[in-house]
């Protein structure tokens, strides 16, 4: 006689399963997307990393500059990393740091002149190309639920992050 399966079990067993192909996929994902979008603004001396620095100070709240602390809160990033990456930056002329007004033992970082020019003559419109043909089969509704649940994860793994902090 067959014995039956617990139904819990089987169905923990199948959210596990999924679980480990969704992270899978992100993980191969977040791979591609360092590698063809390096590709897609890398005669411009861009890399990815270097694109999110540059997309985080074009902001309008960014004007004035971000700390290194607030730039790396906000791309999720260690100082470490953030500060190797400014440095690179700034050595191609397209960001450079400054003492805060506010707080003399911080540093903000703007975009030079020159970053700007690169950022919006240069770079958005490849990346506005590397989008198009990225999300090529994507509808707005796509792409609506897909942020959607990429920022329902990240909120989660934001609140696993701080339980270690």
């Amino acid at each position: 006689m067959k014995s039956m399966e617990n139904p819990n079990e089987t169905r923990d067993i199948a959210r596990m399963e999924m679980a480990n192909r969704m992270f899978f996929r992100l993980y191969q994902c977040a791979n591609m997307l360092h590698k063809t979008g390096t590709r897609a603004v890398e005669n411009l001396g861009l890399t990815t990393q270097q694109w999110a620095v540059l997309g985080a100070l074009s902001r309008p709240g960014a004007a004035e500059g971000m700390s290194v602390g607030d730039l790396a809160r906000y791309l999720m990033v260690t100082r470490q990393n953030l500060s190797a990456l400014v440095n690179r930056m700034e050595q191609a002329g397209h960001v450079e740091t400054r003492p805060n007004g506010r707080d003399r033992r911080s540093r903000l970082i703007t975009m030079t002149p020159h970053g700007r020019k690169v950022w919006h003559e240069e770079a958005i419109p490849r990346i506005h190309q590397y989008y198009d043909r990225a999300l090529g089969e994507f509808s707005l509704g796509d792409m609506s639920h897909t942020l959607h649940y990429l920022l329902k994860l990240l909120d989660n793994m934001q609140a696993l992050d701080e339980e270690h902090q």
